[in-house]
């Protein structure tokens, strides 16, 4: 089982690049050293649009693509997939990646069992279990490569505009019935939601987009904070 290490550092949800410049400055301070860190967590829509199988849609993020590859090279990432960002295994060859089907994963903190997931994989509804299943798979995406320029120019025109960060106030209900799916866990950990809220077990991370913060192992226990 992987541990998950004191000073470990978790980053979800910072739609880059449409949503501000902290995801990319922040991972330039971890490669040049100004933040250390054993291990980085990226739990999900690290990037607003981005997915395997696709030259094109590269283009929009290579500075950051560039950054995580070397990054790589000198410390332990695990990536989650998430509904913006998915099927990067030809993409990142050299970090640790799970897609939507493969969360959530189990790890250990101390001696807590803890699951980690993006977030979208249970209280979504069959539909949009379906669509991910379709959109997620090699033969549609090849399926789309004639119309691929015209789809993602659309979309990623689109995705700047799009409100993403509100307070949901009916997230501890959601909360108990995501944890409901969780069985022999001591700790759950996932994006997604863009809350930053502890609810019981059940963490929501912050989105680096819109609450501006991480998440960082401090003495065994997760702690949300800014980091410069």
């Amino acid at each position: 089982m992987i541990e998950i290490k004191e000073g470990a550092i978790f980053i979800a949800d910072a739609h880059y690049p449409h949503h501000g410049d902290e995801f990319i400055e922040l991972i330039r301070k971890i490669e040049t050293g100004a933040i250390t860190a054993p291990q980085l967590f990226l739990m999900g829509d690290i990037f607003d649009l981005l997915f395997g199988y696709n030259d094109y849609i590269l283009t929009f993020s290579n500075e950051a693509i560039s950054l995580l590859k070397k990054l790589s090279q000198t410390i332990e990432i695990h990536y989650f997939e998430g509904n913006h960002d998915f099927c990067l295994k030809d993409i990142f060859s050299n970090i640790s990646l799970y897609s939507r089907d493969e969360q959530p994963v189990i790890m250990k903190l101390g001696s807590k069992r803890v699951a980690l997931s993006h977030g979208d994989k249970y209280e979504t509804g069959f539909g949009y279990g379906l669509y991910c299943k379709l959109l997620r798979n090699k033969i549609t995406l090849d399926l789309l490569k004639p119309f691929e320029k015209k789809i993602i120019n659309y979309q990623m025109g689109k995705l700047p505009s799009k409100i993403i960060c509100h307070k949901m106030d009916d997230f501890e209900q959601k909360a108990k019935a995501i944890m409901r799916n969780y069985k022999d866990t001591d700790l759950v950990i996932e994006g997604h939601y863009h809350q930053a809220v502890n609810i019981g077990k059940y963490i929501s991370l912050p989105s680096l987009a819109c609450q501006k913060k991480v998440a960082i192992v401090q003495e065994g226990n997760i702690v949300f904070s800014n980091i410069h």
